[in-house]
């Protein structure tokens, strides 16, 4: 089965799942009130600068404030002192990079890149380059004939690039040089902590920087958000319109191939393989480590050979779970321990092979006597985990519960789903206080809104007995 993309839209979220043979590849979540920020483009003011690490702290209208190197401002900034770059107070004009993660504050840069389906277009960057995902040398030099760089622009042939004609390259070199002027035009007129401009929405995003020519079809469960992708493809990638389509099944869209279940899967610790062995994340803000372990395996030879073949095994769980928990930084595997040399060069040959996969930079260390591999991943935005869960209060923050925005989110899912499947009078929510007072205060617009489509009565029980994750959903009759 080809590539394709199920995109799931609510009032509040929009969930876009990448798959590939039916199994869950990537996730990504864009919540309306945490937008990522990557690519937005700022008027900000200069707080303070840093001379010992030659960075600053800008204001960007944002709760913490941006960081900004020195070696993001100017290439040569080696030579340079950020005091003869900065001043405290000045406005200056920057760019998101790295969302903020954690308790940091939004990466920032003044190396400016705009992207379109086939270029990223980088001023005063004149020169031209290619993705280094494409590998294919000949590929290579003859997108670089194709553009030719001017005084001001320069540009950075994308993945997506791989295969296209000169005309969709004109395309786009067009439409990024008629968008520049704008965007300066933009930055004249704003305030200290206004947005200049704007990253497209993630519905948008799909066809741009996901959708691929392998890409089958990509199946979205809103019509509104099929009109506008199929008006954004009619003018920047016309080989998907056909591929766009609208799913209308009485399935929601995400138990297709078990998606909702991959995703909560992909949210739980250990991960179990086929062969009985079992695999555990154990994700901090330093590092993220794998332990892998032979579990109920025994084998049915030698005990090297066991050893190697779930080693195997979860080279391609581990880098498929990395692409779906969108693990970032340091990542610390434990392998289990092998004496056969060749086994370790074979491991090492097929995880790198299965990290080509990943849009993401990584890069891989060798593996020590101990059975360990070191690999780092950029990260330019928050893990599955960060997203959808928080710190858990009754472990004392050890560990991770989903939020009240998860669980409540997940409720009005549910209720879709029951209301498709059984012919009940109206439906009791039975959960945790804290989830019930705000699904009543915050989500009651959106309660109104569900009640009219469902066209049944919706009712919310407190229960102090259940914790935050936990609800139950009732027909009427069985609690009145």
């Amino acid at each position: 089965m080809p590539e394709e993309i199920l995109v799931n839209v609510t009032p509040k979220e929009v969930r876009v799942a990448l798959l590939d043979n039916g199994a869950l590849q990537e996730l990504h979540i864009e919540r309306k009130l945490q937008q990522g920020l990557l690519g937005n483009i700022y008027k900000g003011k200069v707080l303070r600068l840093l001379p010992g690490i030659q960075a600053a702290f800008i204001d960007i209208g944002l709760e913490r404030a941006g960081f900004l190197h020195a070696k993001d401002i100017r290439l040569d900034y080696e030579n340079l002192d950020i005091r003869d770059l900065l001043k405290p107070g000045e406005e200056v004009i920057v760019q998101v990079y790295k969302d903020p993660l954690g308790s940091k504050g939004a990466r920032l840069t003044k190396m400016f890149s705009i992207p379109s389906r086939y270029l990223v277009l980088t001023p005063d960057n004149v020169q031209v380059a290619v993705s280094q995902k494409i590998t294919d040398e000949a590929e290579r030099a003859r997108l670089v004939e194709m553009l030719e760089p001017d005084d001001t622009h320069g540009y950075i042939f994308r993945t997506a690039a791989f295969g296209a004609n000169k005309p969709d390259i004109e395309v786009d070199k067009t439409f990024l040089l008629a968008l520049w002027p704008n965007v300066i035009e933009a930055s004249k007129k704003a305030k200290p902590g206004e947005i200049i401009y704007e990253e497209i929405p993630i519905v948008l995003r799909v066809l741009r920087d996901l959708a691929g020519y392998e890409i089958e079809r990509i199946r979205v469960d809103q019509m509104a958000a099929v009109d506008q992708m199929l008006d954004f493809a009619k003018q920047y990638v016309p080989a998907l319109i056909e591929r766009i389509e609208y799913y209308s099944g009485e399935r929601p869209i995400f138990d297709i191939y078990s998606v909702e279940d991959e995703l909560q899967k992909a949210l739980q610790r250990r991960v179990y393989l086929k062969s009985g062995g079992y695999l555990v994340f154990d994700q901090t803000e330093a590092m993220t480590t794998i332990d892998i372990n032979t579990g109920s395996y025994v084998g049915h030879g030698k005990v090297e050979e066991t050893i190697f073949k779930t080693n195997l095994e979860a080279v391609d769980v581990i880098a498929r779970q990395i692409r779906l928990r969108n693990l970032g930084g340091i990542i610390i595997i434990d392998f289990i321990d092998m004496a056969d040399q060749l086994h370790k060069d074979h491991l090492l040959e097929m995880f790198a092979k299965e990290l080509e996969k990943d849009k993401a930079r990584t890069e891989l260390s060798e593996l020590t006597s101990l059975g360990l591999l070191q690999m780092t991943r950029k990260r330019t935005r928050e893990s599955l985990e960060h997203i959808l869960c928080v710190s858990c209060p009754t472990c004392k923050n050890r560990g991770s519960i989903k939020s009240i925005e998860t669980v409540s989110y997940e409720i009005f899912r549910e209720l879709k789903r029951i209301a498709e499947n059984y012919k009940w009078s109206g439906f009791i929510v039975v959960a945790a206080e804290n989830v019930v007072q705000y699904l009543l205060d915050e989500e009651s617009l959106m309660l109104a809104e569900l009640e009219t489509d469902l066209n049944k009565p919706v009712k919310f029980q407190a229960d102090s007995s259940y914790n935050q994750e936990q609800y139950d959903i009732l027909p009427m009759s069985e609690r009145e």
